[in-house]
């Protein structure tokens, strides 16, 4: 599967470098958070690649739920449990716990429908900065510490009809988000489309910290910034190709 150059295999572990998990967040889910640029301080890798695996090695089921436990590192050791049990752990060789995955109902094992959606789902996911989020901020006039932002991805759920199709996008539904005090939570809701018909809903649940009142100005000046450092290394990637 396409996935073969984003990750590394050690001992019969997984490993992911900072390098193949910036690229990863940059060339295939269009991801520019600077927490997966490679000499980031707080480096981790997207929970996106790690969902990607998990699809990768356990195949795609009819309802899937996601965990996103801890942030995993540069280069850290995972152990994805060969079994065919509903719940398994994603573990370091510490026991530390990053992923959690539980699932039911029927299973494709078809890698060209899995690769379709991984590469759609995580292409959407990628959008959520600035165009989903900035406005659910902005409704609620608060916003994340400019400086240091963060946005934990905290879970992600997967509910299909059936898996008869050969291939899904994935298209956005009215997302939602609830804040309390200096905290807030953002429900990204989804759902799966095969052949125009409707086949499955998904939503991943983000956790923010809002420690501040929105500021307009200075949100567009950062929303800029994110923009413009996206452009310029997409520019650079297809004047390479």
């Amino acid at each position: 599967m396409f996935l073969k150059e984003f990750y590394n295999i050690q001992e019969g572990s997984v490993s992911i470098a900072a390098t193949q998990a910036s690229m990863f967040a940059k060339e295939i889910a269009h991801d520019f958070n600077p927490l997966h640029d490679v000499d980031a301080k707080r480096f981790c890798v997207p929970g996106d690649l790690l969902f990607s695996l998990a699809l990768e090695k356990y195949g795609l089921s009819q309802n899937m739920h996601f965990t996103f436990a801890g942030m995993v590192g540069h280069d850290v050791l995972l152990n994805f449990p060969a079994t065919d049990a509903e719940q398994m752990d994603v573990n370091d060789n510490q026991g530390k716990t990053y992923l959690q995955v539980e699932r039911s109902g029927a299973v494709s094992h078809n890698p060209a429908l899995i690769e379709s959606f991984i590469r759609d789902y995580v292409a959407f996911s990628g959008q959520n900065f600035p165009y989903v989020l900035v406005p659910l901020l902005a409704q609620e006039k608060v916003m994340f510490n400019l400086n240091r932002p963060l946005v934990i991805y905290e879970s992600m759920t997967l509910s299909f009809d059936h898996l008869d199709f050969k291939q899904a996008s994935v298209e956005m539904l009215e997302p939602k988000i609830d804040v309390d005090g200096k905290r807030a939570t953002a429900f990204l809701h989804f759902q799966m489309k095969a052949d125009e018909a409707v086949v499955g809903t998904g939503f991943k649940k983000l956790a923010i910290s809002v420690p501040s009142v929105y500021d307009a100005e200075s949100m567009q000046a950062f929303v800029d910034e994110y923009l413009a450092r996206k452009n310029t290394y997409l520019t650079n990637l297809k004047a390479c190709s």
